[in-house]
C-alpha cells in the first residue's frame, strides 16, 4: 500500500506541473498566471477540489503520441467563493497551448453537468489557442457539446466567462452564450477570424489587440461586460459579482448585512438633478446615493453609456438597476442601449433579482443609421424584456419620460408593480417645446413679433396641463409622487411589499423575442 500511495502522490505531482517548468516560466514571462494559480485566486483558500487529474488525450497521430500530459489542457473542479459552492474550469495554456481536444471537452462538459445538477454557478477561465487541429472533427464536436450545455443551463445557474488569453474561432461562442464576460486588458483577446485571415480576405491590416482586445469589446462590440488591468483584479471582481447572485434560478439572491439605515433620506438629491430639462447630470450619482453604502457594480460601463445598468443592494438585498444616463446623449435610447438594457433585465429576471428603473429619457434616437440599423427591432427587445419579467419591478421617473421611451422604461403598462415619480417628472408624447411647435405652428407664425412670447406662454400652459406627474398619477399610471430625498426608503418599502410577489406568463414553450 505504501508504494501505491507513493505512486499516487507522484502522479498528482506530475499532473500539477501542467506543461512543465519551462512552459510555466513562459506563461509567467507573458505576465500571465497558470491555470491552477488562477483557480487558487478565484476560490477561497484550500477549497478547490480537482476532477479528472489523470486523463490524457487519445490521439496518437501527428506527433502527439509522446506529448501526453496528465489532465490534458484544462483543470476542472469545484471550490467555494465566500463560503458558497462554485464550479470552475481553467484552460491550461502550458499544455499544447490550451487547445481543446476531445478529452478537454469531456472534462469541461462533466463539470458543467455537475454545476447544473447541483444548482451552482459555473466560472470558465479561458486561455486557449482554439481547437486542437490534430484531432479534427473530434475537437469540433467537443465545442458543440459545450455550446449545448451553455444553452441548456442558461437561466438555470449563473455562467461567467473570464478571458485571460486568446479565444479564437469557435472558442468564442461558449463565452458569448454565458451571462457575463470578464476580460484582462492587454491579455484577453476574442475574435472569430484573426488578423491574418482578415488581411487575406479584406486587405485590412489590424493587430490582435485592436481586433479582439478588451478595449474593442468593452467599447465597440459590447461583447465584454467587465474589463480590468490585471488578472488579480479581474478574479477579485468575479468573486464580487458572485456575491450578488443566487446559486441558481430556484433561490433568492443572498442577503448581505448592512449598516446603511433603510430609512435614510438624502436631501442632496434635491440639488443633484438640474431643474432645466436639457441640462446633464450623472445618473450613477443618483444610484450611489440610493443603494446600500454607495456600492454599485456597473455592467457594460464603457458600452452604450447612454444607459446605465448594474447591481447594488437595498436593505441588504441585491437589486438590478437600470437608468437612463443624461450625461451621455441626454439619456436617449438607441440600438446599443436597448440591447444592453434588455439583456440585463432578462438576466435579472432569470435569477430572481428585483429590478429598479430610474427614468430620464427624451425618447428614441432619431436618424437614418438608427432606422436602417433596426432600432424598431432592437427597441422591441427592451419592451419584450420588461413585459416578460416576473420579478418585482419598481420604477422612478426622475425628470422626463417622453413618447414610446416612457412606455419602454418599465412603465405600468408593461406590468411594472410600483411606479413613482419625483415632482420634477414630465410625462408626455414629446417635450413641451416640440409639442407646442407642432400643435400651435400656425398661431405662432401669425403672431409675428409676438410669436416668441406666445410660444413661451403656450409651453407653460402645456407643461401645466399635460407634462406634470399629477396627470399620470390621477390616471393610476403612477402610484405616487415622492420627495426625491425619500427615494431610498420608498424603494426599500416597495420591494419589501413585493418580496413574495408571484407572477406568471401564459403557458407556452417560449416566446419569440425579436432577435
Amino acid at each position: 500500500m505504501d508504494q501505491k500511495l507513493e505512486t499516487l502522490q507522484q502522479m498528482r505531482q506530475q499532473s500539477r506541473q501542467g506543461g512543465g517548468a519551462a512552459r510555466v516560466e513562459q506563461q509567467h514571462a507573458r505576465g500571465k498566471l497558470t491555470a491552477r494559480e488562477r483557480l487558487e485566486r478565484l476560490m477561497d483558500p484550500a477549497t478547490f477540489q480537482e476532477l479528472d487529474p489523470f486523463v490524457t488525450h487519445r490521439t496518437a497521430d501527428f506527433g502527439l503520441a509522446d506529448r501526453k500530459f496528465l489532465g490534458d489542457a484544462v483543470v476542472t473542479g469545484w471550490g467555494r467563493v465566500e463560503g458558497r459552492q462554485v464550479f470552475a474550469y481553467a484552460q491550461d495554456f502550458t499544455v499544447l497551448g490550451g487547445s481543446l481536444s476531445e478529452v478537454v471537452g469531456q472534462k469541461i462538459c462533466k463539470v458543467m453537468d455537475l454545476a447544473g445538477k447541483t444548482g451552482c454557478p459555473l466560472v470558465g477561465l479561458n486561455d486557449s489557442g482554439g481547437a486542437r487541429i490534430q484531432e479534427g472533427a473530434l475537437s469540433l464536436a467537443a465545442y458543440g457539446d459545450i455550446f449545448l450545455r451553455n444553452t441548456l443551463y442558461s437561466g438555470v445557474v449563473p455562467q461567467i466567462s473570464v478571458i485571460l488569453g486568446p479565444s479564437a474561432g469557435g472558442a468564442v461562442y461558449s463565452p458569448a452564450i454565458t451571462d457575463f464576460i470578464f476580460m484582462v486588458q492587454g491579455a484577453g483577446q476574442m475574435y472569430i477570424t484573426g488578423p491574418d485571415v482578415v488581411k487575406a480576405v479584406t486587405g485590412a491590416e489590424v493587430t490582435h489587440e485592436a481586433l479582439g482586445g478588451a478595449a474593442a469589446h468593452a467599447t465597440r462590440s459590447g461583447v465584454a461586460h467587465f474589463v480590468y488591468q490585471s488578472e488579480d483584479d479581474c478574479l477579485a471582481e468575479v468573486r464580487r459579482l458572485l456575491g450578488f447572485l443566487p446559486a441558481n434560478n430556484l433561490e433568492d439572491p443572498p442577503l448581505t448585512p448592512t449598516g446603511d439605515p433603510a430609512d435614510r433620506a438624502d436631501p442632496e438629491l434635491h440639488r443633484l438633478v438640474p431643474d432645466a430639462p436639457n441640462r446633464p447630470y450623472d445618473m450613477r450619482e443618483v444610484i450611489r446615493r440610493i443603494v446600500d453604502d454607495g456600492e454599485f457594480m456597473e455592467v457594460h460601463q464603457s458600452f452604450a453609456p447612454n444607459v446605465v445598468v448594474g447591481l447594488g443592494r437595498l436593505a441588504g438585498r441585491p437589486v438590478g438597476l437600470v437608468g437612463n444616463q443624461p450625461d451621455h446623449l441626454a439619456g436617449v435610447l438607441d440600438i446599443d442601449a436597448s440591447v444592453k438594457a434588455a439583456r440585463f433585465v432578462r438576466f435579472c429576471d432569470c435569477f430572481n433579482i428585483p429590478l429598479v428603473t430610474l427614468v430620464d429619457v427624451p425618447g428614441f434616437m432619431p436618424g437614418v443609421d438608427q432606422e436602417y440599423g433596426g432600432i424598431i427591432r432592437h427597441g422591441a427587445k427592451l419592451i419584450y424584456a420588461y413585459a416578460e419579467a416576473t420579478v418585482p419591478k419598481v420604477a422612478v421617473i426622475i425628470r422626463k419620460a417622453y413618447g414610446g421611451a416612457y412606455i419602454v422604461m418599465s412603465s405600468k403598462h408593461l406590468r411594472s408593480d410600483m411606479n413613482l415619480a419625483w415632482p420634477s417628472a414630465e410625462l408626455a408624447v414629446m417635450g413641451p417645446e416640440g409639442a407646442v411647435n407642432i400643435i400651435y405652428r400656425e398661431e405662432i407664425a401669425k403672431a409675428g413679433d409676438q410669436g416668441e412670447a406666445l410660444r413661451r406662454k403656450l409651453v407653460a400652459e402645456y407643461q401645466e396641463k399635460f407634462t406634470n406627474p399629477y396627470i399620470a398619477a390621477g390616471r393610476g399610471f403612477l402610484d405616487d409622487v415622492i420627495d426625491p430625498a425619500e427615494t431610498r426608503p420608498r424603494l426599500i418599502q416597495a420591494l419589501a411589499m413585493l418580496q413574495d410577489k408571484r407572477d406568471s406568463l401564459p403557458a407556452k414553450k417560449h416566446g419569440n423575442i425579436p432577435l
